[in-house]
């Protein structure tokens, strides 16, 4: 009887994982009400950047954008970035993906010193599968990995992304964001 209790015990605290750490980053992003795409290649992370630019008519407006490697991206799309009055949209990059919360976890090289609540509402997110951590901790285990001297500030997350339901005051002062993810398959 001893071992049946060892064995009942061992298999509450044990389960066996059953979705990958994609699956529940896709799963729990679209849920906090992101909008996902998935790219098998550069050309059709093109290819969604401009379908999200046309179904939204944000041609030829300004956009707030600190990656270089992004720029080329706006240049082609006749978009401004430089010190733009009044962005229609984020276009970035991230430090990671977390799968536990579907959230997006950024710094001060993506972001410089905003505040979430600062950025544009709209924002159009590029991100590589290799980037989906388990947990926060995973994510910021990660940027420590990558910035050794150059340690980036203003480490912050994006969780919400569509307006919290009114009677839902625990999300009570996180502005929501129409957010896209284009999420590029490098693995």
């Amino acid at each position: 009887a001893a071992e049946e209790q060892k064995e009942s015990e061992f298999s509450t605290y044990y389960k066996e994982p059953t979705v990958s750490i994609d699956e529940q980053f896709i799963f729990n992003f679209k849920k906090n009400g992101g909008k996902f795409l998935y790219c098998e290649n550069n050309l059709e992370v093109t290819e969604q950047f401009e379908n999200i630019l046309e179904e939204n008519d944000w041609f030829e407006s300004e956009v707030l954008c600190y990656d270089p490697e992004l720029f080329q991206l706006l240049e082609d799309n006749k978009l401004t970035y430089d010190k733009p009055k009044n962005p229609k949209f984020l276009l970035s990059s991230c430090e990671s993906l977390i799968a536990e919360e579907g959230s997006i976890l950024f710094s001060s090289k993506q972001i410089k010193q905003h505040k979430p609540n600062d950025l544009p509402t709209n924002m159009i997110i590029l991100a590589k599968a290799s980037q989906i951590m388990g947990t926060k901790s995973d994510g910021l285990s990660a940027i420590k990995k990558k910035y050794e001297r150059d340690y980036p500030t203003n480490i912050s997350t994006i969780k919400y992304l569509e307006k919290a339901k009114e009677e839902d005051f625990t999300q009570y002062g996180s502005s929501a964001k129409n957010l896209y993810l284009l999420l590029l398959e490098d693995l």
